[in-house]
């Protein structure tokens, strides 16, 4: 285990300094100039103006030159100067970040119990109004846009009832965060119920399950130790990947709602081409997608026995 988490990190680094690469030289070959779009914008327009803050942000030396220096800073865990705000990147991401974990571990959670529940009484009554109602309002969830959904549920519920806030972060009191992760979280509900009642259907078929039934095992002993924990494998998978991909679509629901996290600082990034900050915005994107999946790796050495690691 110990080995394979090793080549897992090794890779893990091998991958970040790729992307980061690409990312860089990407961003470096975008028309229009940094020191117009990002620089000090109080300065005046003038060549002169610009060519100080072209010199400030060291923008005028060569490409290659600025890349080595972006990362030699970085192992030694700099992100970098704000082109925009003149802040550390790294001062700038983590309140931000912690703004954007508190939504999505609320979405996450609600999303990933509510999902598995769904699917569990769905497979269970395989065939009848409750399943087929339940997967017709799946399919309708994982096909909104998030955007979309994001806007018809500040409608409904700020708008009309008038019973939350429609954006932004207020006080930073719990109201605030519930039709953000509200948004994040019913497509992942959907789709996890649909992966929960596909995977249990298929443990139902199986001679096993038969077998304890026919020697007249309790109802709620079986669909706990033989149905539930078999098909959990599956379930683990579709949760864990769903985690990253809540974060990822954060950068729509953070703009849509006003909610002050590092989605809505990678927008703003881009439109003012303040490259340190997106850079350290996708390396913490990175990290998180990178961590999920070795976390799901491991954890299922944990649910099944049968998995080695060599």
């Amino acid at each position: 285990m110990l080995n394979y988490i090793s080549r897992r990190v090794i890779q893990a680094i091998i991958s970040i300094l790729i992307l980061l690469t690409i990312l860089f030289f990407l961003l470096n070959v975008l028309p229009g100039d940094a020191a117009l779009l990002a620089g000090d914008l109080r300065m005046a327009k003038d060549s002169e103006s610009i060519q100080r803050v072209r010199e400030k942000w060291g923008l005028d030396d060569p490409v290659h030159i600025r890349y080595f220096r972006y990362m030699g800073n970085l192992l030694k865990g700099d992100l970098g100067i704000s082109y925009r705000t003149s802040q550390k990147v790294i001062d700038l991401i983590i309140p931000r970040m912690i703004s954007t974990l508190k939504i999505v571990i609320i979405a996450f959670i609600f999303a990933a119990i509510t999902g598995v529940l769904l699917g569990f009484f769905a497979a269970i009554n395989w065939g009848n109004i409750f399943d087929m109602l339940l997967m017709m309002l799946a399919i309708i969830g994982i096909s909104m846009p998030r955007f979309w959904l994001g806007l018809m549920l500040m409608y409904i519920f700020a708008v009309i009832m008038g019973v939350l806030p429609a954006a932004g972060s207020g006080d930073g009191s719990f109201l605030f965060m519930i039709l953000p992760a509200l948004t994040l979280s019913i497509p992942m509900i959907a789709l996890v119920a649909r992966t929960t009642r596909s995977s249990v259907i298929e443990v139902l078929n199986m001679d096993y399950v038969r077998t304890a039934r026919a020697k007249g095992m309790r109802e709620r002993k079986l669909n706990i130790k033989h149905i539930f924990r078999n098909a959990l494998l599956s379930i683990v998978t579709i949760v864990g990947l769903q985690l990253g991909t809540i974060i990822a679509n954060t950068v729509v629901v953070e703009k849509v709602f006003a909610w002050p996290g590092i989605g809505n600082l990678v927008v703003d990034s881009i439109f003012k081409r303040d490259i340190p900050a997106i850079q350290g915005c996708v390396l913490f994107f990175a990290l998180v997608f990178i961590i999920i999946n070795l976390m799901v790796d491991i954890l299922y050495g944990f649910l099944d026995p049968t998995i080695t690691y060599s």
